[in-house]
């Protein structure tokens, strides 16, 4: 069922993203008085799943989901009609309109979906503000695994400061050391400060594992409910136990416990509970999934968030302003692969990856931001100065600016179909990646 919500929350942002940014085309060259022949959602190779005429523009529905499309007539774009193209160009064609017109019609749809993520979070931020858990409010520290206690951090070490200066947002702070940008870090350990420096092999060794093995919010483990069939529960584990342990073994927090109880999947335990500061043991006998069926208590009831609320007025600079951070640490995130210590081909994900960061349950507020995200992705993405992306035709509309001439026909049909190559064997690299990923 999990995996179903993720798949309709993808397939449902992605239509949204597809179409805005399409309408963005679409709108611009209806602008100019330039015929649309065709508006898909999704391509449509043989078939159409829905097809409807009104005016001079054909309304559809494709049925493979790798994106869709505006026929522009007098455009040499994916299409490939070369027919129309050798016909005397028309004045209602995209050929016969000035270059800059042009240029406004190929910027239309990453500029839809730039002004989409912004609306999105200016109305996200006026409708329920913007929560964050700030580092000094993770009063239990961190949890450390391997690659943390590398550089000498310790699980329990709360992290004060970061290159001398405070941190307003936690999870800022495994994304700054994911860039590379971390040369020291200052801890609480112990109640005494501590200064850490950071190798500056670190940054490869934290890329190669992908962000994996480093750290996280350290918490207690405490019941807050039970699936049906509990075995804790029924061991006499009670709502509001805090599970310390596992046989001998201590597990003060979530992450220790999650890290030990797998081991004994299948097996006869003793769970370590503190109820009331007093100890008690319970035999469990686990099943082969190790699972021992407790729910979480919720991080907001154990931490003190912080929230900014935002009026519609205030939240208007203040959304444009998150769209645009969004923006440059996605491009910081993009240069990270030109660097030698990232295997840029093992980075590439497809629609696995991108499914996998929706809520396996149903969240507006999750599913409207990873939408406003992927919007400006698509948009960075399509930029780019690739034949038969958006960013091709604006380079050699550029070129036609500055020059004074066209590309001909020729070169632009064999460029298109150049970059079409390029992108459908990027788009099969990306999700052989991903198999590959659930098959390791």
């Amino acid at each position: 069922m999990e995996i179903a919500i993720k798949i309709i929350q993808f397939i449902l942002s992605l239509s949204i993203l597809i179409i805005i940014h399409e309408l963005g085309h679409f709108l611009a060259a209806r602008y100019f008085n330039t015929r649309v022949e065709k508006f898909y959602l999704f391509f449509n190779p043989w078939f159409s799943i829905f097809k409807m005429k009104i005016g001079d523009t054909e309304y559809g529905i494709g049925w493979l989901p790798l994106g869709g499309y505006v026929k522009i007539s007098g455009m040499i774009d994916e299409s490939m009609d070369k027919e129309q193209m050798n016909k005397p160009a028309q004045p209602w064609e995209f050929r016969s309109k000035p270059a800059w017109q042009r240029l406004i019609v190929m910027l239309g749809g990453v500029t839809f979906n730039v002004i989409l993520a912004v609306i999105i979070y200016i109305v996200m931020l006026s409708l329920i503000g913007e929560q964050y858990l700030p580092a000094r409010n993770v009063k239990y520290g961190i949890v450390a695994d391997t690659l943390a206690q590398d550089i000498g951090l310790r699980t329990g070490d709360k992290i004060i400061l970061m290159n001398g200066e405070e941190v307003d947002d936690f999870t800022e702070i495994p994304r700054e050391f994911v860039m590379g940008s971390v040369s020291n870090v200052t801890v609480e350990r112990d109640g005494e400060m501590m200064n850490l420096n950071v190798p500056d092999d670190f940054f490869a060794k934290i890329i190669s594992n992908r962000g994996a093995n480093f750290m996280s919010i350290r918490f207690p483990f405490i019941a807050a409910g039970f699936l049906d069939g509990s075995v804790a529960e029924k061991a006499g584990v009670k709502q509001g136990d805090h599970i310390i342990g596992i046989n001998d073994i201590e597990t003060w927090s979530f992450e220790e416990f999650r890290s030990v109880i797998g081991q004994y999947a299948g097996m006869d335990i003793t769970l370590q509970v503190l109820r009331d500061d007093q100890r008690i043991s319970f035999p469990v006998s686990l099943p082969e999934t190790g699972l021992i069926g407790v729910y979480l208590k919720p991080m907001n009831e154990m931490f003190e968030f912080e929230k900014r609320e935002y009026s519609f007025l205030a939240a208007i600079p203040a959304g444009t302003a998150k769209a645009w951070d969004t923006t440059v640490n996605y491009l910081q995130e993009l240069r990270l692969l030109f660097r030698p210590e990232v295997k840029a081909h093992e980075s590439l994900g497809g629609f696995i990856t991108i499914g996998s960061i929706f809520a396996p349950t149903w969240d507006w507020v999750h599913f409207w931001t990873i939408t406003a995200f992927l919007s400006i992705i698509l948009a960075i993405m399509n930029i780019l100065p690739i034949p038969a992306l958006d960013g091709g035709h604006v380079m050699f509309l550029f070129y036609e600016i500055i020059v004074g001439r066209k590309p001909s026909d020729k070169f632009m049909e064999y460029a298109q179909t150049v970059g079409m190559v390029l992108l459908l064997g990027l788009i099969l690299f990306a999700n052989f990646n991903d198999v590959m990923r659930l098959i390791n």
